[in-house]
């Protein structure tokens, strides 16, 4: 079906351009969500009357893309989440729950902005990517933690999967004289 793109749209074309798609990505998707019209000689006469329109209203919501992007680009997010010694997540992070974090925050985000191929499965830093417009994309760092501290450990760099070990000396001569003693008991 060929249709013409009422915004810009990812990996398919800007503004204008007639462009063939499958069938069901025009009707599931591009048509019910006013990115694209059929290509048919009306609607093609309904565009050209109406581009400028539509050309002022994409520049109003990229510039206030824009402006949100600024605010929003770099900044990291902390979700505390469950998991295992080594850092395999009970349940899994997903776009869901990272707009509702953003959203806290105070920025305006759906979650169908944020780019998230997988889910977030382990602890640690993750570089997610936001597009907030189809010209403006940011990303966001997302600290997945077991505890706040575990969160400031990372933040810090610091690797949160290691153990500290128990050196014996450490414990001091109270155990010695404790096992001497026990051991002496004995006989």
């Amino acid at each position: 079906m060929e249709v013409i793109l009422l915004e810009r749209v990812g990996k398919l074309g800007h503004m204008g351009d007639t462009v063939r798609v499958k069938d069901g990505y025009a009707r599931n998707f591009l048509l019910p969500r006013g990115k694209a019209l059929r290509a048919t000689a009306t609607n093609k006469a309904k565009f050209e009357a109406t581009r400028a329109q539509l050309e002022a209203r994409n520049a109003e919501a990229r510039s206030a893309a824009k402006g949100v992007g600024e605010k929003l680009d770099g900044q990291s997010f902390t979700i505390i989440r469950q998991a295992g010694e080594m850092g395999q997540l009970y349940g899994s992070v997903a776009t869901r729950d990272l707009a509702d974090i953003i959203s806290a925050a105070g920025y305006s985000i759906t979650r169908q902005q944020i780019v998230l191929n997988t889910p977030i499965k382990t602890i640690g830093l993750h570089t997610v990517p936001v597009h907030l417009h189809g010209d403006v994309e940011v990303t966001v760092t997302i600290n997945v933690a077991r505890s706040p501290e575990e969160a400031e450990r990372q933040t810090r760099g610091e690797n949160v999967f290691t153990r500290e070990e128990t050196n014996l000396d450490d414990l001091g001569l109270e155990v010695g004289a404790a096992l001497a003693d026990a051991e002496g008991d004995d006989r």
